[in-house]
């Protein structure tokens, strides 16, 4: 039931946005500048929509496909002038082309300078190439454009540049793709609420924190003359946590700007620098030493508590903050940093959640004191509480090293290493939840309550669970945690090999024109060649329109058709052609055209089969999937990325159940 009903969600989508599958999400405009009487800089102007990215002019070999300029004519009237600059662009590592990429992200600017050799030169003509990616498609297009240059003309001539799908394309599309946006965005901070609201109560079970809340309720209790101040107080007082620790995620926006952190995130020294931090938070948390502000900021503001009223409070608020920072710092500073790598408000966000957790309490034992009695006595317990979060700290770590290395690419830190290292923070950790292992803060232990025991086995069996990852299980539960499984001694396991398990088994005779494509699927390359297969083997074909720059068509195939159950109908129900957009070999020349629905000239195998899926469906991102009869008919509504396991499958099984009809 769940899987049709996500079928039917799917399905519904498709047909919704039918007429918006047409992206445009790149817009170049054109600009003339006069530097001398021979001599003009040709200016390139992108403006990039929300989300999407567009890639810079150097990229290397194997990743994304960079941005080419091409100019029409150049040597006859006029010359270039150096290379085509371009603005400054973000660059970040790519988990997936396993390499820095340079992207723009809601602008770009390129300019090339020319020189006249014929200064009766009307225009030049030129054209672009480029590939514009978001977090669920990628498109591979091209524009041609039109530089006029004459006497007459003002120092600056700008000419907009309108899509070829501009007079197709709804109205309705744009607002579709904003929309969608903002809804991830909105899941996204919610997250990041969520994890920091689970935090902040974290915080507040530690030795630095938890004992301050009969400390807290006698403040209250002593100052306010009857039950209503005291309520109105303990609400301001709640109020202040929360202001102040969200002025500090206020803080870190304003200093660092709304997305800086995103683009440093993935930068090889703050990874390193966070790494070393967190391990020493991890220490510290584990009883090694103490981080504590200066005593002399924590009496300042004692002194300011003591003269009550609303400034008292405030500062008693203030007191928590400092006073406590020993166990709170190394949680902050994580969310911190972790919430602005996502950049815009998740810095706020997170703040927020974690403050209102840690406030809620002391605000609510203020109003009603008599709930004392029901809280747990300080005991040994709380430093447990802390030297738990030290170990996750510690094993935290180790992912901002990782990246590091992935980045560099030194391979000091494989897939292997990474897990081992988990195996032994966790095991350790298992071993002190028993009892076991006793730290320089822990009290003596008799016995330990049932409720460590069942924490205890649930660390032991994840412990237990990574052992696998070893030898190469893909230990989805913490799938992003660890590098990618190519990222290893034995890519595939130790002892197994892509051919099969042990051995070096054959593949089975491919059909003409196939090829062992991802997951080692057979595939073709010519859509012709694959439905005349399909046809002779009584199969329905899955149009596959993919690129080889494409980061989430590599999703796809690693993360969905990896899976048994869709491998399995990958495999033996359909037939699989995936055509490639961004194919760069050119077609023979008596096979090149201009596309009746752009106006392009189609040059390249690529061009081919991009217009292919405009003409015909509507659509020219990618991934791009369609399932179709051997007459060319659609089974099934076409989707695009589709990351959810049980939908696709879904999808799969309704196109080749309505094949067999």
């Amino acid at each position: 039931m769940n899987r049709l009903y996500l079928f039917f969600l799917l399905t519904l989508a498709s047909v919704v946005s039918l007429t918006a599958q047409i992206k445009d999400p790149v817009k170049w405009s054109t600009e003339v500048e006069k530097v001398s009487e021979t001599e003009y800089n040709l200016i390139f102007k992108a403006s990039i929509e929300p989300h999407w990215h567009l890639y810079s002019q150097e990229l290397p070999e194997g990743g994304a496909l960079p941005t080419i300029f091409n100019y029409e004519g150049a040597g006859e009237g006029y010359e270039l002038i150096g290379k085509t600059e371009e603005g400054e662009s973000i660059t970040e590592y790519d988990k997936v082309f396993e390499m820095e990429l340079s992207y723009f992200a809601d602008k770009a600017t390129f300019k090339q300078k020319i020189k006249l050799s014929d200064e009766s030169l009307a225009s030049v003509n030129a054209s672009i190439e480029f590939q514009a990616c978001d977090d669920e498609s990628c498109i591979f297009d091209s524009k041609e454009v039109s530089f006029v240059i004459n006497e007459g003309a003002s120092s600056k001539q700008t000419t907009a540049v309108a899509s070829a799908n501009d007079a197709d394309k709804p109205a309705s599309g744009q607002g579709t793709e904003v929309k969608k946006d903002k809804k991830e965005e909105k899941k996204g901070l919610l997250t990041i609420f969520l994890i920091a609201f689970v935090s902040g109560f974290a915080a507040l079970l530690t030795p630095c924190v938890f004992p301050m809340i009969p400390m807290t309720v006698s403040f209250f209790t002593k100052q306010s003359k009857t039950r209503a101040a005291g309520i109105k107080n303990a609400i301001f007082y709640g109020i202040s946590i929360v202001v102040i620790y969200v002025l500090l995620g206020s803080l870190v926006t304003a200093v660092f700007g709304a997305d800086s952190l995103n683009a440093l995130s993935t930068n090889v020294w703050f990874n390193v620098i966070f790494f070393l931090l967190l391990v020493v938070f991890a220490a510290s948390f584990l009883g090694a030493f103490e981080i504590v502000l200066p005593n002399s900021w924590a009496n300042k503001v004692d002194r300011q508590a003591d003269r009550g009223g609303i400034i008292g409070i405030l500062f008693m608020a203030l007191a928590l903050a400092i006073v406590s920072f020993s166990c709170t710092g190394p949680i902050v500073g994580t969310l911190l940093v972790e919430a602005a790598s996502k950049g815009g408000a998740a810095p706020i966000i997170g703040m927020l959640g974690f403050s209102l957790a840690l406030a809620l309490p002391f605000m609510l034992f203020a109003m009603f004191p008599g709930w004392l009695n029901s809280l747990p006595k300080s005991g040994g317990w709380l430093n447990s509480v802390k030297v738990f979060l030290g170990f996750l700290e510690l094993a935290l770590a180790f992912k901002f090293l990782s990246n590091a290395d992935l980045v560099l690419q030194l391979h000091w830190l494989e897939r292997e290493v990474f897990i081992a290292i988990w195996i032994a923070v966790f095991g350790t950790l298992a071993l002190y939840l028993f009892g076991k292992i006793n730290l320089p803060h822990d009290s003596p232990l008799q016995h330990i309550s049932v409720g460590r025991l069942g924490l205890g086995l649930l660390v032991l069996s994840f412990t237990i669970y990574l052992i696998p990852g070893l030898w190469g299980a893909p230990l989805k539960l913490i799938s992003g945690f660890p590098p990618p499984m190519h990222y290893s001694e034995s890519p595939y396991g130790v002892g197994f090999t892509k051919l099969g398990g042990g051995g070096a088994t054959a593949h089975a005779e491919l059909p003409e024109g196939a090829h062992h494509g991802p997951q080692d699927i057979v595939a073709f390359l010519d859509y012709d060649k694959g439905m005349a297969y399909a046809k002779k083997v009584g199969k329905p074909v899955m149009i596959d329109f993919t690129g080889h720059a494409c980061v989430n068509c590599r999703k796809m195939e690693e993360r969905v058709w990896s899976e048994d159950q869709i491998l399995n109908i990958l495999n033996n129900d359909i037939v699989l052609i995936s055509l490639y957009v961004d194919d760069k070999r050119p077609l023979p020349e008596n096979e090149q055209y201009v596309s009746d629905a752009t106006g392009k000239k189609i040059k390249t195998i690529g061009n081919k089969w991009s217009d292919f899926q405009i003409v015909n469906y509507r659509a020219n991102a990618q991934p791009y999937y369609v399932l179709v009869d051997n007459e060319g008919n659609n089974l099934n509504a076409p989707v695009g990325y589709t990351p959810d396991i049980d939908a696709y499958e879904a999808w799969l099984k309704d196109g080749v159940s309505n094949y067999k009809k």
